[in-house]
């Protein structure tokens, strides 16, 4: 995987100058032991009165930004540079604890984890726990993995993308229903079928890296991105993106992780004025391999639908 440059623009316009609530900021990557931030830089205009960084409940980096004066635009350029390099595509052996399921979460841990296995979006007729079991084999055991990959890629050859520019994510009974979605909904799905398994799963916000060379299929390049991980015993927090099909980290770059995505928004905030001073948003992202032109012109910029 290249070093990857992530530049990320945000410009809210307004009819007249209108005055600005306090600002959150969750664009900076997400380091690990697979990826490796470089570089950040974080612009914003006006200038804010004040900027402070703090860590939040799951321990991802977020600015906030306070403001004294009144404008007509506000626009926050978020660039960052990530050495990111993924592990093989990962396999569980018959000695792990997860090998098949059904599998038991060790005491210790299950008490950190039960708000991830704790399913948060009703299902009165059982309909989604239905689509989940559909992934197991007829008799006990069904190897995790094959659970797994099958979810994945399940939702990546069944169901539709679509951008949706309304903000917010979908009930997953509604994406059932539907067929489509983005990958945010997407994600959501398959975290809320995962935790009727009793499989502990997570929300995931980043980027996806779309090479200039071949596409691999990938939808949702040139927005922010949206995929999963699941905690297995042994092997750990495990990403798996249902929009591409992807099982490991492969392209992703991560932001953020959350119970729900609603603790995930990119960037939120209030103005203060009347309802039709807004007049619109423009997103723009990029994310290239640095000294790769081909990289540099295979995302174009589009609005964050995702």
């Amino acid at each position: 995987m290249p070093i990857l440059t992530i530049n990320h623009k945000t410009e809210y316009r307004y009819a007249r100058p209108v005055a600005f609530g306090e600002h959150r900021i969750m664009l900076r990557p997400r380091p690990g032991h697979d990826l490796h931030v470089l570089s950040t830089r974080l612009e914003i205009e006006p200038k804010p009165m004040r900027l402070r960084w703090i860590h939040d409940v799951f321990g991802n980096s977020v600015a906030i930004a306070t403001f004294d004066e009144r404008a007509d635009r506000l626009v926050f350029t978020s660039t960052a540079t990530v050495d990111h390099n993924p592990e093989e595509e990962f396999a569980l052996t018959a000695d792990d604890p997860a090998f098949f399921y059904p599998f038991l979460y060790d005491d210790e841990e299950y008490s950190d984890l039960v708000q991830f296995v704790t399913p948060q979006y009703g299902d009165p007729r059982g309909e989604l726990s239905a689509w989940a079991r559909q992934f197991l084999d007829a008799e006990a055991p069904t190897p995790t993995f094959k659970i797994l990959s099958g979810m994945t890629h399940g939702i990546r050859e069944t169901f539709s993308y679509r951008k949706r520019h309304e903000q917010g994510t979908q009930h997953p009974l509604d994406t059932l229903q539907f067929g489509s979605g983005t990958c945010r909904d997407f994600a959501l799905l398959m975290i809320e079928a995962l935790r009727r398994l009793g499989i502990a799963a997570r929300f995931v916000s980043g980027y996806i890296f779309v090479p200039g060379d071949s596409a691999h299929g990938y939808v949702g390049g040139g927005n922010t991105h949206a995929w999963v991980q699941v905690y297995l015993p042994s092997a750990g927090w495990i990403e798996f993106d249902p929009t591409n099909g992807i099982v490991g980290s492969r392209d992703l770059v991560r932001v953020a992780v959350a119970r729900d995505p609603r603790q995930a928004i990119p960037l939120h905030g209030v103005y203060l004025g009347p309802a039709d001073a807004f007049l619109g948003m423009q997103v723009d992202i990029r994310v290239v391999s640095v000294g790769d032109e081909a990289g540099s012109a295979a995302v174009e910029a589009m609005r964050e639908t995702a």
